[in-house]
């Protein structure tokens, strides 16, 4: 008599295996019920090794592997488990199967014992590939989930780092007021401080179009997910053509087929083109200049920037008007900065065209317009709006750094003369502003080709 020993092993790897996923995702509900079953196998093992009770134990080792599966394959905690799981079904079925004959018909056990060794054999291996391939698995996630938690408490440092970056602002602007003899000590740290700050502000656009970003990608990944469900209905349909016999038919499913997934690829690369557009955006300017479609770029970041005000703010709203040059085609420019410019451009059109209409003047439309035209051997890009303007006081000094129009705690005053450098020193051409107190404000961006 032998004993149940991989009945035995089986519940206590499938048990280990969710006691370890538990754990990880922080199930604590189910650490309890797990004891029990890890009890239960080494206790119902104990049990046929003292009493030599194999011949009724074995039946119950039967009963409690497949409940145990059964009840594991059900839970939609344990759903990324499946497969591993189901791993285990294989050597059930066939163990099942054999004491089922050599109890019901011992002569067609006896004839075809060894295949039936055989296929056990089998259902070992199968076990083996699965949970080698499922470790694998486990082991890469288990990466993915240290490498995020890793990222995420980077991000907290980044964000106590920030704000120790804003007090030390402070108290350096306090100590130029109080302590003349100390001027050009603090004159340094302020530089230093404002160079920090530039990159503060680049990483906070970033965050400003996570809303738009998330807008943005869901059209494309709708009809993704929207195509691919109507190509597993046809692929349906297509069997039962086949079945028939009906190869016309089969063609034309087929077709549709087709150009589904053309509009799948289509709307994949979509997506594909805002991600990496938005990694472009997240990482520092590699200062190379490559050939760019203004256009583009310009849309795109009109849309993003409106979508992540919206997100912010639900009563949020404005008109987007665009006037693009077809004529213009592919420009060599520093991507990332060009798109820094234009974003901020956009983003302080918005804040003005909202703040007035916060006043509600009657008949009063928010409106925002991105034109760009080529004009000889210069390209225009122009973000104008209909807010209040700037005051003339304020036209001299906009570009200047750690000068805002904005309330105390809504702009660091780095955006524009951030953007000015971009445009001035990085790409020789010009930034100017236009506006009149009360009807609105325009920025033209002037880059040489």
């Amino acid at each position: 008599m032998s004993l149940s020993v991989a009945p035995l092993v089986i519940s206590l790897v499938i048990a280990d295996r969710i006691r370890r996923y538990v754990k990880v995702n922080k199930l604590p509900l189910w650490e309890k019920p797990l004891k029990y079953i890890l009890f239960f196998s080494v206790f119902l093992f104990a049990t046929e090794a003292f009493l030599s009770a194999n011949e009724v134990t074995k039946w119950i080792w039967h009963l409690y592997l497949i409940a145990l599966i059964i009840f594991s394959l059900q839970q939609k905690e344990f759903r990324v488990l499946r497969m591993f799981i189901v791993a285990f079904v294989p050597y059930e079925i066939v163990s099942l199967f054999s004491d089922l004959s050599e109890v019901i018909s011992v002569d067609f056990f006896n004839t075809n014992e060894s295949y039936l060794k055989n296929a056990t054999s089998l259902t070992y291996i199968w076990m083996a590939a699965i949970l080698f391939s499922q470790n694998r698995q486990f082991k890469a996630a288990e990466k993915e989930r240290i490498k995020r938690q890793q990222e995420d408490e980077l991000n907290r440092a980044i964000a106590i780092r920030k704000v120790e970056l804003e007090v030390l602002v402070a108290e350096r602007t306090a100590e130029l007021t109080e302590q003349k003899e100390e001027l050009e000590h603090a004159l340094h740290e302020l530089r230093t401080t404002q160079s920090q700050l530039i990159q503060s502000e680049k990483m906070a656009s970033l965050g400003e179009l996570t809303a738009g970003i998330a807008h943005e990608i869901q059209n494309p990944l709708n009809f993704v997910n929207n195509f691919s469900e109507v190509n597993a209905e046809l692929i349906d349909e297509m069997k039962q053509e086949i079945d028939k016999g009906n190869m016309e038919e089969v063609k034309a499913i087929a077709n549709d087929i087709a150009m589904n997934e053309q509009k799948i690829t289509q709307h994949g690369k979509r997506a594909d083109a805002i991600v990496k557009g938005m990694l472009q955006h997240s990482r520092t300017s590699s200062g190379i200049k490559e050939p760019t479609e203004i256009n583009a770029l310009a849309d795109e970041y009109l849309r993003l920037a409106y979508h992540g005000l919206r997100a912010k703010d639900k009563s949020f709203n404005a008109t987007m008007k665009t006037d693009f040059d077809e004529t213009i085609g592919m420009i060599n420019i520093i991507p990332q900065d060009i798109g820094r410019v234009i974003l901020n451009l956009i983003t302080n059109a918005f804040y003005a065209v909202t703040e007035k209409k916060q006043q509600q003047p009657a008949g009063y439309e928010p409106t925002v317009s991105v034109i760009t035209k080529k004009t000889g051997n210069n390209i225009l890009v122009t973000v104008k709006d209909n807010g209040n303007g700037i005051p003339k006081a304020a036209l001299d000094k906009i570009f200047q750094p750690f000068f805002t129009t904005k309330p105390s705690g809504q702009g660091t005053g780095l955006g524009l003369s951030m953007s000015y450098e971009i445009i001035t020193k990085a790409h020789g051409g010009e930034l100017k502003v236009e506006s009149n107190e009360g009807e609105g404000a325009e920025f033209t961006i002037n880059l040489p080709i």
